[in-house]
This record gives structure tokens, C-alpha cells and sequence, in this order.
């Protein structure tokens, strides 16, 4: 079996506030693949998080992959903003607007990966008609809005299927909601290989973050076969 590239994909909406550029600095030097950058309206999800101007304020700070999600209603007028902020990839949620095709277009019209995102209820199916215009599906593991829920078991029966209806597409599976060390390995067998981390990241400050990135990642590696 053939895979997507692991990637660990560390949550700053987790990270110190008050520390926030050494915080970028420190995960990235902790072994982050990507910088996951959760942006929040206190609209579409119970809460208010990033703008643009925070995205390109960090820029400088890491030469890393930055991964925009937009948990935001409507974004179709945001995502220019982004793009030029310095988001390397953006993904939308298929329940935030009407025009799904169009905001994913908009994004590669913008030179950006595109990507979209599911909220638990949303079915899998949902998606089917938009996976040659993405490359990443973004499925969510808890209700957004928040940091510290807890892993939403069910979901893993839906990435399964999600890995099934892409067959052999270059897209990549990205699981973001209560990702541990404990549950890595569930989600790379179900197919994921993007795995995003909140707490489990930054648990314990920034001497604590290397290991924490690399029990995540071990442990996805092992049931991917990569690792013995």
C-alpha cells in the first residue's frame, strides 16, 4: 500500500498566547512538518481566533508549511487576504457557504493548496462531487470552536471512507480534533496522514515539544508500517 507522506501538523491555537512568536519558533524547531493556524470568526464556530494580520506577523518566523483552516463564514472574501498573509494551503468547510466548487477554485486562482473541511455531522458524502478541485480533505474529529475536546471515535469509520472515495488522487487526509499519541496510530490505519495536534503538542513548554511531535509521529509510523 502506497501513502502520503506522514505529516505532523502542530496547532498554534494551543500554543502560549503571550509567547506567541517564541512559540511559533519553538515547534518548528521541535520537529513540526507543517504550522496548523485555526482562524475562528465567533460565527460559524463558537469562538474568535487569527486574522490575516496574525498570519503574516508570524510569517517571518518559520519557513514552514502554514496550514490556514478556515472556521469562518462566509470565506470567500477572506481568502486573498490569507493567500498574501502567507498561508501555503487553505481550506474551507463544505458547510460554510453555497458555492463549494467556486471558494476551492478562488484558492488555486490564488496559487494556494486548497482544501476542504468537514465538521462531525457532515457526511462524507458531501465531498464526492469536489475532490478533483482539492488537494486535502480536512476531516474534523471534534466540534470546532474549541481546544481540549475529546477524539470523536465514530470518525475514524469516516475517514476510511473518505480514503476509499479518493482512491488514487493526490490528496491528502488531514485529522484535526483530540490527535494523541495514543490515537496516532487509529487514524493513520483509517487513513489519515496529516495529523493535527493541539494540546498533545504543547503540552509541558517548549522542552517537552520535540518529544511530544515525535510520540505522534512514532507511533502513526508504526501502524503505516514505517516503522519496527
Amino acid at each position: 500500500m502506497t501513502h502520503r507522506p506522514l505529516i505532523i501538523a502542530p496547532s498554534i491555537l494551543a500554543s502560549d498566547f503571550a509567547r506567541f512568536g517564541e512559540e511559533v519558533r519553538a515547534i518548528d524547531e521541535a520537529g513540526a512538518d507543517w504550522i496548523h493556524i485555526d482562524v475562528m470568526d465567533g460565527h460559524f464556530v463558537p469562538n474568535i481566533s487569527f486574522g490575516p494580520e496574525v498570519v503574516r506577523a508570524i510569517r517571518p518566523l518559520s519557513a514552514k508549511f502554514f496550514d490556514v483552516h478556515l472556521m469562518i463564514a462566509p470565506a470567500d472574501p477572506y481568502l486573498e487576504a490569507f493567500a498574501k498573509a502567507g498561508a501555503d494551503l487553505i481550506s474551507v468547510h463544505a458547510e460554510a457557504g453555497p458555492h463549494l466548487h467556486r471558494s476551492l477554485q478562488a484558492i488555486r486562482g490564488l496559487g494556494r493548496r486548497a482544501g476542504v473541511a468537514l465538521n462531525p455531522a457532515t457526511p462524507a458524502s458531501a465531498i464526492e462531487n469536489v475532490l478533483d478541485d482539492v488537494d486535502l480533505v480536512l476531516v474534523m474529529t471534534v466540534n470546532p470552536g474549541f481546544g481540549g475536546q475529546a477524539f470523536i471515535a465514530p470518525m475514524l469509520e469516516k475517514i476510511a471512507r473518505i480514503k476509499a472515495m479518493i482512491g488514487d488522487r493526490p490528496i491528502d487526509i488531514e485529522i484535526d480534533g483530540g490527535v494523541t499519541k495514543d490515537n496516532a496510530a487509529a487514524c493513520a490505519r483509517a487513513g489519515g496522514n496529516v495529523l493535527v495536534a493541539g494540546s498533545a503538542a504543547f503540552k509541558g513548554g517548549a522542552a517537552a515539544y520535540a518529544g511530544n511531535i515525535a510520540a505522534i509521529r512514532d507511533a502513526a509510523a508504526q501502524a503505516r508500517g514505517e516503522l519496527v
